[in-house]
């Protein structure tokens, strides 16, 4: 990958040079940095810039983790019916230890997606979170971020970063519609971390 052998020759290095030698904005290059960040590739210290991890082998690992796709690493989807009530959406997010619920149709279609957040503020309100419908406040399609399976985990990452989400429903069109989803998992923040330190220890 350019940024490590850029990192690795010429480090400690800003993020506004790697950016200016790669011809691109530092707001298209922070997913990317983020990602090998986190991943432990590189560190970065304030006012210092990036550089290499010489803890970890600078050789190409058995495993490259830039190849890993998302079918090997998802979850099974914590789905909600989009008749449920609000009241039932906190008691499932709760009991599953999730962020995120989504929301399925009577087909079993996504037709949304529910969080802690959109959660708490139903919850703040005077409403009956009894008889108040999680379609009411979920976002909905076609509004919802997704991943199909066949994505990389590098993809996946890139995604939640740039919209600023903690997981993606993975998802299959439906046989009968191109725009209409099943949900088959769940990949996240959590998720990538953790596939990223395992492979990068190999």
């Amino acid at each position: 990958m350019e940024i490590i052998g850029i990192v690795r020759d010429s480090g400690p290095i800003t993020g506004k040079q790697i950016a200016d030698r790669l011809s691109l904005s530092r707001a298209a290059l922070r997913p990317d940095l983020a990602i090998l960040t986190m991943a432990g590739t590189i560190e970065a210290r304030p006012r210092v810039g990036y550089f290499l991890n010489n803890e970890k082998s600078v050789k190409e690992p058995p495993v490259n983790p830039f190849s890993q796709t998302v079918s090997d690493y998802k979850a099974h989807p914590i789905v909600i019916q989009n008749a449920a009530s609000v009241y039932e959406a906190i008691v499932q997010l709760f009991l599953e230890d999730v962020g995120t619920l989504y929301v399925v149709d009577e087909n079993n279609h996504l037709a949304g997606v529910i969080s802690r957040k959109d959660l708490l503020r139903a919850s703040i309100g005077n409403r009956n979170m009894e008889e108040l419908p999680v379609s009411i406040i979920m976002t909905r399609m076609p509004n919802v971020v997704t991943i199909h399976p066949e994505a990389t985990l590098i993809e996946a990452a890139r995604k939640m970063i740039t919209y600023q989400i903690d997981s993606l429903p993975v998802v299959k069109e439906s046989e009968q519609e191109t725009t209409t989803y099943t949900v088959i998992g769940r990949i996240t923040k959590t998720t990538i971390t953790k596939a990223f330190l395992e492979l990068s220890g190999k």
